[in-house]
């Protein structure tokens, strides 16, 4: 069987339970388009949110040589902020050939093939996962330096962040940009106003609580620790490709508008970055466990009064709010993993609410699991944080070099050597992570990426042998009755066991009850009872000594088969109390022996429901 044919029925079978979602909330999805300035608190969160630990995991690098070495963080920003713009016109390029939304695992799709797609994807889900853990941990961090307080509550206050941003995703209730426009300007005209401040000043500002780290004699700074700075430092760029890969939620003209975000970030995150680095120069900032770089600067220009806590409460709220961004992005993805057979199925249903639930919740466990794994230590996470980032930078860069040289549009070479010289440096910068914070913790990437691949690999190949052992794409032999038998397990005479074996008989053509019996008492009870009601189907009491319903109905099946009934359908009742919590005062008995019968015996197991109408 061709693998085209499966997939294609694969997916027609997967696509319309989503396209039934979706259809009904086209209306509500067309009004929720949004302008270039609202995409900013709706799409570059992620990247503008970063200046609040992108500094400092520089410095914190910086710092191992000595405060001398600190004014380095001058020279690395601008590196940075270099590959910044090379990354924001890279991506306008993404925009412009990939208007439906060209993220990296769909650049790679159509121009690198299946292999490297697996790559981008993996690579991808590790990025989701560490932005939702780095922007909570890196938000909590900047609430305690504010109030340290709470710095022993650092994991507990990140933890309930995450279940509130799970809860509301769960709910489908989607981030509106209009309504984030307010908090994301806050946070950015609180920024803007620490620099200005702090050009304006030649020391910090009275009571500022800085410890000053007082400059030495310049050190020689080797290659390598500069190199490591720049591959931390360049964890402030997370989240430049976001805009790319949601092109179709812009207004007319898409391209254009998306286009134009991307430049704004470009310009916002680029400013934000050298500002911030001088200032750290000014005031001879270190890094320190109890208070942030970014609150370091925001004392020292403006002082500890009310604009120091906008600004840190605002940081606070706008690094929650970026952690939501992943949870848009991730479901989506593994969503369109799982149309591609490469994560379950189930990753891609939706419910009544236009929410990808399955992949909200994983996502919500992975980031959680992080945040425990490392205390909620954001400089724990950094080194982690950009080797699956810049993995998807250079795929996607040189996925569009393929693109260009492929299509050769006017002009095809000039944007394609962009594209290549954004995939050179974002590749080195991926090599630079590899090797400078390999023991630090990269070590974990290295490892999770490849296994993650591995697991696209095995879910691929088991829904290849389903698709070839189920016939799909194959045309099957004309279906045609046989005789059924439908068993009914019965466990005493009701409204509920008399609707069951109304629907057996709707359903096969013999109709037999099997109850399984503890002792003597009981089993002549039920059979006098049944006698007694007459419905037309006879009894068979099995008796087990060991109290277990399963085995003895295992065993009478198994004689059924062998006494030459094909088509055998055990038709099961349970009691459906009206509220959802009485579910538990259930015996569950009929979920159990459905389940072991599907697992040890072929036949079809149908459950029926006795709704509660009282209680």
């Amino acid at each position: 069987m061709k693998r085209a044919n499966r997939s294609s029925s694969a997916r027609a079978g997967g696509d319309g339970g989503v396209a039934g979602g979706e259809g009904a909330g086209s209306e509500a999805e067309h009004a929720e388009e949004i302008t270039s300035l609202e995409g900013i608190p709706a799409l570059s969160l992620d990247a503008i949110s970063s200046v609040a630990y992108g500094p400092e995991a520089m410095l914190v690098v910086l710092a191992t040589a000595g405060a001398g070495a600190l004014a380095k963080i001058e020279p690395i920003t601008v590196a940075i902020v270099v590959l910044l713009v090379i990354l924001v016109f890279s991506y306008r390029q993404v925009i412009r050939a990939y208007p439906d939304g060209g993220g990296c695992y769909a650049v790679s799709k159509a121009n690198l093939g299946h292999r490297v797609s697996l790559l981008a994807g993996a690579s991808l889900i590790v990025d989701y996962v560490l932005t939702v853990a780095v922007s909570i941990a890196a938000g909590v961090a900047a609430l305690v330096s504010a109030f340290p307080g709470l710095t022993p509550d650092s994991l507990p206050i990140s933890l309930a962040v995450l279940a509130v941003l799970t809860a509301l995703n769960l709910r489908g209730l989607a981030t509106s940009a209009r309504a984030l426009l307010a908090p994301t300007a806050v946070f950015i005209v609180g920024i803007y106003v620490v620099i200005a401040a702090g050009f304006l000043r030649s020391r910090p500002a009275p009571g500022a609580g800085l410890h000053v780290a007082v400059p030495t004699a310049a050190a020689a700074v080797g290659v390598l620790l500069i190199l490591k700075a720049f591959a931390a430092g360049c964890s402030a760029l997370t989240g430049v490709e976001a805009i790319a890969n949601d092109v179709p939620i812009f207004r007319a003209p898409k391209v254009r508008r998306a286009m134009r975000t991307e430049v704004l970030l470009g310009g916002i995150l680029g400013t934000m970055l050298l500002g911030l680095s001088v200032l750290t120069v000014r005031f001879h900032i270190a890094p320190e466990a109890s208070q942030t770089v970014l609150s370091q600067i925001t004392g020292a220009s403006v002082g500890r009064g009310v604009i120091y806590y906008v600004v840190d409460l605002s940081t606070t709220a706008i690094l929650a709010i970026a952690a939501n961004t992943s949870f848009g992005g991730l479901p989506v993805l593994a969503s369109l993993l799982a149309r591609d057979h490469l994560l379950p199925h189930v990753f891609g249903l939706r419910g009544d609410r236009p929410v990808y639930r399955y992949g909200v919740v994983a996502l919500a466990v992975l980031a959680g699991a992080l945040l425990v794994a490392v205390n909620a230590n954001t400089n724990a996470l950094i080194p982690l944080f950009a080797i699956g980032v810049f993995t998807g930078f250079t795929l996607s860069q040189t996925g569009l070099v393929r693109h260009w040289h492929h299509d050769r549009p006017g002009g095809w070479w000039a944007r394609a050597a962009l594209n290549g010289l954004g995939a050179a440096m974002t590749a080195v910068a991926t090599v630079i992570f590899v090797v400078t914070k390999f023991t630090a913790g990269a070590w974990v990437v290295v490892i999770a990426i490849p296994a993650l691949i591995l697991l696209f690999s095995r879910i691929d190949a088991y829904y290849r042998d389903v698709a070839t052992e189920i016939g799909l794409g194959t045309v099957p032999p004309t279906p045609a009755p046989q005789a059924s038998l439908a068993v009914v397990a019965v466990t005493a005479v009701s409204q509920m066991t008399a609707a069951a074996i109304t629907t057996a008989l709707s359903l096969a053509d013999e109709v037999v009850a099997v109850s399984v019996q503890f002792d003597d008492e009981r089993a002549a009870s039920l059979q006098s009872d049944w006698d007694r009601w007459d419905p037309g189907v006879p009894l068979s009491i099995l008796r087990s000594q060991t109290r277990s319903v399963t085995k003895p109905m295992l065993a009478h099946l198994h004689d059924l088969h062998r006494q030459g009934h094909p088509q055998v359908l055990v038709v099961i009742a349970e009691v459906e109390p009206k509220k959802w919590r009485h579910q538990l005062l259930q015996n569950q008995r009929g979920i159990i022996l459905a389940n072991a019968l599907r697992r040890h015996c072929d036949v079809n197991v149908v459950r029926v429901p006795f709704r509660l109408s009282k209680v």
